[in-house]
């Protein structure tokens, strides 16, 4: 089309039409660009430290470091036990017991942040169920808790022998005291009956039925910490009050010896265990806490005052835990089949003979009356150790739910 001397086009010159389809091209391809660096840039930076593999965090070394930071507690927290506040009763050595720290064979075991752990618990609650040994582990855990809560108080509802409740949390920790886990109880015998065989009593086991102490109040955990062993032991229970086992109401015959009849309770406890506590809840079983009595048990004058932790050659050649090697084996085949996920403290802890409260229990004559104290820890001791280890389990758990 013209207009006088002026040409007009009424359609675009094929250059300009390339151009402008490329147009929304290039600025289609620019935006993706734009996003794909954005991703790229936004996405954390990741190392082997930050991030480090899954490891097993119950195989490693122990490592001594004076340059250890100090445990996060002392002998003021109100949640000691007098015979295992080791700070108030002067043990010996206690800044070298807590120099050593244990590290996991290829990867490391942060110390537990009592703020971030609690943060990430708000509103749930653990318990531990089982003998002193869990006991000591949980005043290791109340201590170290209640450095971001110092508000914490004393709770002993629920049947529970002792605990806490961290109200800036709304967090529980409790533990529940039932040495065999199942229901036992004492039957003396008549005076005419104990002269007859030595006999004096006998304690019936029921092995089906859960102790009073913690039964029927599983549901209120978000996590259980069960533990069971060092009551099944003849020093516990001598020929003169042995363990008789009973099952629906009688007695099992023939009688059980005693680690078979640990053998039939635990099977029966498991079971419990699986069929009445809620799926959702976070199951361990802690494995047993080694003892270290030499030259004797602990009603033979048995003794612990070592200054160091035990070689490795030592450790395996130890005699004094074989038993416990025993119980831990059949605790490892009945849960092999169960979520029930394994505790095992053990191997780490059977180095430590030197961080027992030994001869420093805190009151006048206890050793004369008791013997040295080789099978429980100083606090603050190796069961700080173990928490950092259950906080971690517990955590990635959560994290993976």
């Amino acid at each position: 089309m013209e207009l006088g001397s002026r040409r007009i086009y009424t359609t675009m010159p094929s250059k300009l039409r390339s151009s402008s389809s490329l147009l929304p091209r290039i600025l289609l391809l620019s935006l993706l660009l734009l996003l794909f660096y954005s991703l790229i840039l936004r996405r954390p930076i990741t190392s082997n430290i930050a991030s480090p593999p899954p490891c097993d965090l119950f195989s490693g070394r122990w490592v001594f470091n004076p340059e250890t930071p100090k445990p996060l507690y002392d002998e003021t927290c109100p949640f000691h036990r007098n015979a295992w506040n080791c700070l108030r009763n002067k043990r010996d050595n206690m800044d070298v017991i807590n120099s050593w720290r244990w590290e996991p064979n290829g990867c490391g075991l942060s110390r537990i942040d009592p703020t971030r752990f609690l943060g990430m618990m708000r509103n749930k609650n653990v318990g531990f169920v089982g003998d002193s040994l869990n006991e000591n582990f949980l005043v290791s855990f109340l201590c170290i808790l209640r450095v971001a809560d110092p508000s914490a108080i004393k709770w002993k509802k629920k049947k529970a022998w002792r605990g806490a409740y961290f109200p800036k949390f709304n967090v529980t920790v409790a533990y529940h005291r039932a040495v065999l886990l199942a229901k036992y109880q004492w039957q003396a015998r008549s005076s005419a009956e104990a002269n007859q065989d030595g006999v004096k009593g006998t304690y019936r086991v029921d092995v089906d039925v859960p102790a009073n102490e913690w039964i029927n109040v599983t549901s209120f955990y978000d996590v259980l910490i069960f533990n069971s062993g060092h009551w099944w032991g003849y020093d516990k229970f001598p020929k003169e009050t042995p363990l008789v086992f009973y099952r629906k109401g009688k007695p099992i015959n023939p009688p059980l010896d005693i680690l078979p009849g640990f053998e039939l309770v635990l099977q029966n406890m498991v079971s419990y265990i699986q069929r009445e506590v809620p799926a959702k809840t976070l199951k361990f079983w802690r494995l047993q806490s080694p003892r270290h009595f030499y030259g004797g048990d602990w009603n033979q004058n048995g003794s612990c005052l070592l200054d160091k932790p035990l070689e490795e050659n030592q450790v395996w050649n130890n005699g004094v835990n074989k038993e416990a090697r025993k119980i831990n084996q059949i605790i490892k085949n009945e849960l092999q089949t169960t979520k029930i996920k394994l505790l095992d403290l053990t191997h780490l802890s059977e180095f430590r003979a030197d961080a027992h409260p030994a001869i420093w229990l805190g009151k006048q004559d206890a050793v004369a009356i008791w013997g040295q104290d080789c099978m429980h820890w100083c606090l603050p001791g190796v069961p700080d150790t173990w928490v950092d280890i259950l906080a971690e389990l517990i955590l990635t758990n959560l994290k993976t739910e």
